[in-house]
């Protein structure tokens, strides 16, 4: 799947040998560098060739209104797309006055490396002028984890054989509105194909100059946005550091910056320019303070040095990977990809402090930097289990989005909060409500994720004092969503109607099973939640009832509500209908469906899609794996066993969610394989669409494959338990775990399971339902017999072959075709009728 001549394997970092166009977008998200805050895309320091010239802040939008086709009430009405922020990646270098320009550069040697160990990237050139000149350059960048709002970048250029004129133009361009490495503005972008998962673009001006001025090497733009009125200021200083004689030229205009470096180099003597910029933004905050705070900030790295910078760096990515790491035995070729995604998902959410994780973190404009139900259910794992402290800056995003979230149920006619389907600013900006607003599950999500972060780390305080709101008002949404109906013998149950579970490609639906069992989840939550307050802490409850209004009894309804929810099921098949009529469509014949027409959503209509059992994702698959102790091994496998062969696997959330519940069932080859899809889907560009941007949720799952799918490791109810499913090949898979405080370091060999335990209180877990208890300091090891039930090959339509629905019909599968009628003219000049097919 992957180059290794170009990209070798390496378990530490991402190596390219040698410098291609072709795919330059693709390598721009590759060697990304972020910190949850700020972004860059992997762009040269040339500033030329680049799919799209990205720098991005969490959270730095612009709004405009959505034009739908045909309005009607509660429509998304204004939507939101990440901005390009002000470029400070170009450093531009000359030599007799010839640019460095690698698509015509005679280049003799070449290497890229992302240093994951280090957080750093960095690139080495040797270049051969047309003069004659042997030319050695090395830039390094950096984005600081430590100092949220700092990048640093330096080039460092040796001619080896002569002296020589050379020239490093360091600038800052206001990429957004239009402005190319020269300061002039480039002919209009080229039309691409239709693909709904690519950014809003925005015609008119979007970045307003506020302030920009020069001040010896230092620089800085600052700007408000036309709409939403956000402000951005970018602060650049520079150091220079050679025994070369130089000369600094500046110029400076509302959307450029340019220190511009002249050098008379010495044979063999370097010039290495570094550069400090300091990004910041605000929602409310004029620009001219902004550039203040850049200022201060770039004077504090001043103090610290470029040294101490670097050393800062290494010193904390040393510490997340001694916290988060997984190691597999055997496999550097899986090992390097699985560092990568993990080193994906601290550049997406260190320092996101209290914003969302974007599905693209700061990597790319796909999805207009919307946030998702990606962080809740595929991120936030990852992060309660490793770094506590992020997951509960991620939730306090969904509790800060409460007041937008109660407005906007209360215009969908409904109690509590609706949280958005895809947002930056807390309202709703999915235009296509039908796979947007209907999708109401994302409060069950959110929810989900708060109770797997209280098991994990024990915070009740944070619970009782932010989180229960969430709770609270999400339980209050499905009371009123959904109702109830009594049958003939007076028994009552709960339902939901018309809603969108994870699967868009069936849409508007009553009762989906993935939103009935999470809702189920989120009402007993909810109860559960609030009782426990009322029994441990009567101030804190009192105060929670009052700020929150909660009526007598409430909790009472929602577990009234969650013990009569309708869970579908097919007695006839065996199975749990995704949905009430789910069983009733026609199947979509994946087997036979051309390769050309994949991802189906880019090559059918909605409504051909939602006439058929075809799934984009797991969706009953998702549900056995989150809510799997309210499903027995027989359901899961029957589950498995009929949704697999219908899922395309369109969705990058797919692969990961189903290697976990391949594993658990016996399809341990499967589950190697989706696994595999996994954690390449970016490396290995499998959905041709990685130039947009890191799929951090993808990312976020791989770490839930290696512990949840492999490593056995369920919470249900609170408890740590594991069941693993190591791969045959697989000598050794380990990783470390923090439970309630306790730094847990998990390795799993065919034979064994092995628990060593830090600092802490005793703790209580299970292996395959034998209890175990592990003291501060300890190690347990327990045997295996073997890795679970072994299933060959995979599941298949054919399966399916003589099945038959409740009411006797057969079940059979086609791919949608087009028939068209043809008129034939025959010799005598009649006109016949063909048909062609």
């Amino acid at each position: 799947m992957i180059d290794r001549d170009r990209f070798p394997v390496d378990p530490w970092r991402l190596v390219e040998t040698s410098f291609r166009l072709d795919d330059v977008g693709v390598t721009e998200t590759l060697f990304a560098l972020g910190n949850g805050y700020l972004g860059m895309r992997g762009n040269h320091p040339e500033g030329r060739f680049a799919q799209e010239h990205g720098t991005f802040i969490n959270g730095f939008h612009e709004t405009f209104p959505i034009r739908h086709a045909e309005q009607a009430y509660g429509f998304a009405e204004v939507g939101q797309t990440i901005i390009n922020a002000p470029d400070a990646k170009v450093l531009r270098v000359y030599v007799d006055d010839e640019p460095l320009s690698l698509d015509v550069a005679d280049v003799r040697e070449y290497e890229r490396v992302l240093d994951m160990r280090n957080g750093i990237l960095t690139r080495r050139i040797r270049w051969m002028t047309p003069s004659g000149k042997d030319v050695l350059i090395d830039f390094e960048r950096l984005i600081s984890f430590d100092e949220k709002h700092l990048a640093l970048m330096s080039v460092e250029v040796t001619v080896l054989n002569a002296d020589a004129p050379v020239t490093v133009s360091s600038q800052l361009i206001n990429r957004q509105d239009g402005e190319d490495v020269y300061g002039g503005t480039p002919s209009a972008p080229k039309k691409a194909g239709f693909d709904p998962r690519k950014a809003e673009r925005i015609s008119e001006r979007v970045l307003q100059p506020q302030e920009y001025w020069q001040d010896g090497d230092r620089s800085a733009l600052a700007y408000e946005a036309t709409e939403s009125g956000m402000s951005i200021s970018v602060v650049a200083d520079h150091v220079l550091d050679t025994e070369n004689e130089v000369e600094a030229r500046r110029l400076i205009e509302p959307d450029i910056a340019k220190n511009v470096f002249r050098v008379d180099a010495k044979a063999g003597v370097p010039t290495r320019v570094t550069k400090l910029v300091a990004y910041h933004t605000s929602r409310g905050v004029p620009a001219r303070e902004l550039v203040d705070r850049g200022r201060r900030t770039i004077d504090r790295a001043l103090r610290v040095g470029i040294d101490g910078i670097v050393a800062e760096q290494r010193a904390w990515m040393a510490a997340f990977w001694e916290r988060s790491d997984v190691r597999i035995g055997g496999h550097d070729d899986l090992q390097q990809a699985t560092r990568w995604c993990l080193f994906q998902l601290a550049q997406a959410s260190a320092r996101a402090d209290g914003q969302g994780v974007p599905a693209k973190g700061m990597t790319g404009s796909g999805y207009s930097g919307h946030y998702f139900w990606d962080t809740e259910i595929y991120v936030l794992p990852f992060l309660a289990y490793t770094t506590p402290q992020w997951a509960r800056n991620a939730l306090r995003m969904r509790y800060l989005m409460l007041p937008a979230a109660r407005k906007r149920a209360y215009q969908l006619n409904e109690a509590g909060a609706l949280f958005p389907w895809r947002t930056i600013n807390g309202e709703e900006a999915s235009a296509y409500y039908a796979a947007g607003t209907a999708q109401y599950h994302i409060n069950a999500d959110v929810s989900f994720a708060l109770a797997k972060y209280v098991r994990a780390t024990g915070d009740e305080e944070f619970l009782h004092r932010e989180g229960v709101d969430i709770a609270v008002e999400t339980a209050r949404l499905w009371t009123t969503l959904g109702f109830w109906r009594r049958d003939d013998t007076g028994e009552e149950s709960f339902h939901i109607h018309g809603v969108t579970g994870p699967d868009e490609y069936t849409t508007v639906v009553n009762d989906n099973l993935f939103t009935n069992v999470m809702a189920r989840f989120n009402l007993r939550f909810a109860a559960r939640t609030v009782r426990e307050m009322a029994e441990r802490d009567g101030e804190v409850y009192r105060v929670m009832v009052e700020r929150l209004g909660l009526e007598p009894g409430e909790e009472d309804d929602w577990e009234r509500a969650a013990e009569a929810m309708h869970i579908p099921f097919s007695p006839a098949l065996g199975i749990h209908p995704q949905d009430h009529v789910f069983l009733e469509r026609e199947i979509w014949d994946l087997e036979n469906t051309p390769p050309e027409k994949r991802p189906l959503l880019l090559h059918f209509h909605p409504l051909v899609i939602y006439r058929y059992q075809v799934l984009k994702q797991a969706d009953v698959v998702l549900a056995l794996f989150l809510q799997g102790n309210h499903f027995s091994p027989e359901d899961k496998l029957a589950d498995f066993e009929y949704y697999d062969p219908l899922t395309t696997g369109d969705s990058t959330l797919s692969a990961v969610v189903q290697s976990i519940l391949a594993a658990e069932v016996g399809y341990q080859d499967l589950a190697l394989e989706y696994f595999r899809q996994s954690i390449f889907v970016d490396l290995a560009d499998l959905h041709h669409n990685a130039a947009d941007g890191v799929h951090v949720a993808s990312a976020g799952g791989v770490w839930t494959a290696l512990v949840s799918g492999f490593g056995g490791m369920r919470d249900h109810f609170g408890e740590l338990s594991f069941d693993p499913r190591l791969p045959a090949d697989w000598p050794e898979l380990a990783f470390t775990l923090h439970w309630h405080g306790t730094r847990l370091e998990v390795t799993v060999t065919r034979d064994a399971l092995r628990l060593r335990a830090g600092d802490g209180d005793p703790l209580g877990f299970t292996v395959r339902g034998v209890g175990y208890v592990i003291g501060p300091n300890d190690e347990v090891v327990v045997p295996l017999e073997d890795q679970g039930p072994v299933i060959p090959g995979r599941p298949s339509l054919k399966e399916l072959a003589d099945a038959r629905r409740e009411d006797g019909s057969i079940l059979s599968a086609s791919v949608p075709t087009v028939t068209t009628t043809i008129p034939v003219v025959d010799a005598a000049g009649e006109v016949a009728v063909g048909l062609d097919t």
